[in-house]
């Protein structure tokens, strides 16, 4: 019985440490700026999704016509969401979120060269499978880095700036 406590104790702290891993992964990966790991790290579709979720969030045209009427409003609304969708894929790409990141982390930290691990001001668990990480002081311009326990890894699925 002691066994099983010590597995399970065991199990629960691994678990606590895997995103802090890697957190680890992604600062050596940025520093070297290995594209190959950060690939792994990084789920861009899932950055576009979440961006775009934010974009048609402030994106609403007034309907002075019933929903589904022929209306150059309607057509404007839906060419400008195909047009957002385009943009994002040509927008947000995996040497855009290595920029961004290196970016956030220089703003974010004073030391030179400025270091992910460095610029980190907060980092715990939002849910079992989620992460979030914040660059920076609240209210400073903080960036705030989501991950998400995808296929037995934390990839990064958003980043908030």
């Amino acid at each position: 019985m002691r066994l099983l406590r010590y597995l399970f104790l065991f199990a629960c702290v691994a678990f606590i440490v895997w995103p802090y891993y890697h957190v680890y992964r992604l600062d050596n990966a940025l520093g070297r700026n290995d594209m190959r790991t950060l690939e792994q790290l990084l789920d861009i579709p899932a950055i576009r999704r979440n961006y775009k979720e934010r974009l048609e969030g402030g994106l609403s045209l007034p309907q002075p016509h019933p929903q589904g009427t022929d209306s150059p409003l309607a057509w404007l609304q839906q060419n400008l969401r195909r047009l957002g969708d385009v943009a994002l894929e040509q927008a947000i790409t995996l040497p855009w979120a290595r920029d961004t990141l290196k970016e956030a982390t220089a703003q974010a930290t004073d030391e030179r060269p400025p270091y992910f691990m460095a610029a980190i001001t907060f980092a715990f668990f939002e849910s079992y499978d989620r992460f979030l990480i914040r660059l920076g002081e609240l209210g400073k311009n903080a960036t705030h880095i989501r991950m998400t326990l995808q296929d037995k890894t934390w990839q990064i699925t958003d980043i908030i700036r």
